[in-house]
């Protein structure tokens, strides 16, 4: 990867996140990086509906990804979020090939955020464990202690 440390990608991420409360969504954000370190795609979260409950920043992320590019080269890139990959985001991430995954706070972290918010009603179910349930070899970095405050002052701020 390029010169770029973890935290360059991940302040990326918490932008797209402060975008979309501005459009009325949930505050989180993911970007796709190349094997070279340049950012190839940004997602925030869009709306979150009844008949629609994939608006999710990674998932959507993942849709993109999965038309432009191909598995092969999918798997040399790194998906940031905000937040570690739900198991619905998770199951994008393992079917579309990325390689590896890097997330600023832990699903238990927001948990502890967000309490029983109906809004995220969080799943105690691990990226890493839904990874390796897979046949795939996808690398998992996170959480990133060098971010937490900032990254958790958004999710305080939102619920």
């Amino acid at each position: 990867m390029g010169c770029k440390g973890h935290d360059f990608y991940l302040k990326q991420c918490l932008k797209l996140a402060k975008a979309a409360v501005k459009h009325h969504n949930m505050p989180f954000g993911a970007v796709l990086v190349d094997k070279n370190g340049k950012i190839i795609l940004e997602q925030e979260n869009i709306e979150i509906t009844e008949s629609d409950c994939t608006g999710h920043a990674e998932t959507q992320l993942m849709v993109q990804a999965s038309k432009k590019h191909s598995k092969d080269f999918l798997k040399d890139c790194t998906l940031y979020t905000t937040v570690e990959p739900c198991a619905m985001c998770s199951g994008a991430i393992y079917w579309g090939n990325v390689g590896r995954v890097v997330f600023g706070l832990s699903e238990k972290e927001l948990l502890k955020i967000t309490g029983n918010d109906e809004q995220n009603p969080t799943l105690a179910l691990p990226c890493r464990d839904v990874f390796k349930r897979g046949q795939k070899d996808i690398e998992v970095i996170g959480p990133v202690p060098e971010l937490k405050a900032e990254l958790s002052q958004i999710y305080q701020d939102f619920f």
